[in-house]
């Protein structure tokens, strides 16, 4: 009698679908609280500083979470790759909320300032650099592989859905009340620490005892150096989006520049999310199935456009200044989510499951950089040269950046599709490289 075949969706399955949801809503409540304290520190800043003094305390704040997870992403890596990435998730989701929640109530009492914000932002620092390599490396041990390919990119898209949506989010709710933004986010991180738990056993990699943690901890950093397709698509971003931190500026944007306040900044973080999702709907009817290295390409090029654009909003009249600008971010999250559903897909599609935490870690390490270290950079460039200069710079930077990747790595260029190889023969071409 023929055993009867695997539900052909990701969402057949009841440790995915817990997956999903505890994904979807702790990045929601990450980014969300992210682009908060941005604002708030922002304001807290500016009742005592100068615009240039309040926008180098954006970048210090982007600073304050990039440092840790920067000296542990060795450590990160190696935990997910032997220890149960189920636990490591439930534990850092349990502090998130509790810091979450401890700066809404500081917030509610009128204590909150500069230096417990910095704090707050550390711990998110160290919080995220644990969580993200456990949640990435454990989607693709909850379904069977020949489903793998949708899982992977339905866990792309709640993602960075995710990361798109919480700011505007953040951004809506901060405009009703400062304090509410905070406790949303730690409501959020419940659901999320709650679906986690409703995720039963897994399999988990095999653990080498043989060798030194310290060796196997350098054994992501060589398996991505030697992998010039995984190294490509990782330090694109890298580069790329550390260069043109549109959104990093927002708050200047809409307070100074734009001058349409922090219901406006709710609208400028909202545009991204939009654009996104319209994307992330698309692939979730027809994913993408050819030229997956062009396209990736091509969407990083948009994203450096839609930068310009957003950029010169400054020089535009006040009444076509905000819709264009919306427009533009509209345009950005859009081609952002394009690249980060082929970078994501390609990553963990070529990564043997005993190297997916510590590939994730660096994977990770190169998103924060080009996040949070990007706010620092522009903060600091902004600082330095203008707010308005320093976005329409980086835009220019990007799209320099990606021809440059494009010549240099032909391997991505020439990527035509997300095929995975076999897992058997990545493990073995692992241990020649190592």
């Amino acid at each position: 009698m023929k055993a009867p075949a695997h539900p052909r969706h990701p969402l057949s399955f009841g440790n995915f679908r817990a997956y999903l949801l505890g994904r979807l809503a702790g990045v929601l409540a990450q980014y969300g609280m992210m682009t908060v304290l941005g604002w708030q520190g922002y304001n807290v800043a500016r009742e005592s500083m100068s615009t240039s003094g309040a926008a180098a305390q954006l970048g210090l704040i982007g600073l304050a979470q990039f440092v840790p997870l920067f000296f542990l992403t060795p450590l990160t890596g190696w935990v997910a790759d032997h220890f149960d990435r189920r636990t490591i998730t439930r534990l850092t989701l349990a502090l998130l909320m509790t810091a979450s929640g401890l700066l809404a109530f500081a917030t509610y009492e009128g204590w909150v300032s500069l230096h417990l914000i910095f704090g707050i932002a550390a711990i998110v620092g160290i919080a995220r650099a644990f969580n993200g390599p456990a949640y990435s490396a454990l989607a693709p041990n909850l379904v069977p592989r020949d489903v793998l390919p949708h899982a992977i990119a339905m866990s792309s898209v709640a993602w960075q859905a995710g990361m798109i949506i919480g700011p505007a989010l953040g951004g809506y709710v901060y405009a009703i009340t400062s304090w509410g933004a905070y406790a949303m986010a730690s409501a959020l991180f419940a659901v999320a620490l709650a679906g986690m738990l409703l995720i039963g056993p897994v399999p988990q990699p095999p653990r080498d005892t043989s060798r030194h943690p310290l060796r196997q901890m350098i054994d992501g950093l060589t398996y991505v150096r030697t992998n010039r397709l995984v190294l490509s698509t990782i330090t694109l971003d890298l580069f790329a989006v550390l260069l043109a931190g549109a959104t990093a500026l927002l708050p200047i944007y809409a307070r100074d520049i734009l001058k349409i306040g922090s219901t406006g900044l709710g609208h400028l973080a909202a545009s991204p999310a939009v654009g996104a999702g319209i994307v992330a709907l698309f692939f979730s009817f027809r994913p993408m199935k050819s030229e997956v290295g062009l396209k990736m390409l091509a969407a990083v090029v948009v994203f450096g456009l839609a930068t310009i654009l957003f950029g010169c909003t400054a020089f535009m009249p006040r009444n076509i200044a905000v819709e264009i600008g919306i427009a533009a971010l509209l345009l950005l999250g859009a081609a952002d989510m394009v690249s980060v559903y082929v970078r994501q897909s390609l990553i963990q599609l070529h990564t043997p499951d005993a190297m997916r935490g510590r590939v994730s870690s660096l994977s990770q390490l190169t998103i924060s950089a080009s996040n949070e270290l990007g706010e620092a950079e522009s903060g600091f460039l902004a600082a330095l040269v203008g707010p308005v200069v320093a976005v329409i710079g980086g835009g220019i930077g990007a799209i320099v950046i990606t021809i440059l990747w494009a010549r240099l790595f032909p391997e991505l260029r020439l990527a035509r599709t997300f095929d995975p190889p076999d897992l058997r023969e990545a493990d073995i071409s692992q241990e020649k490289v190592l």
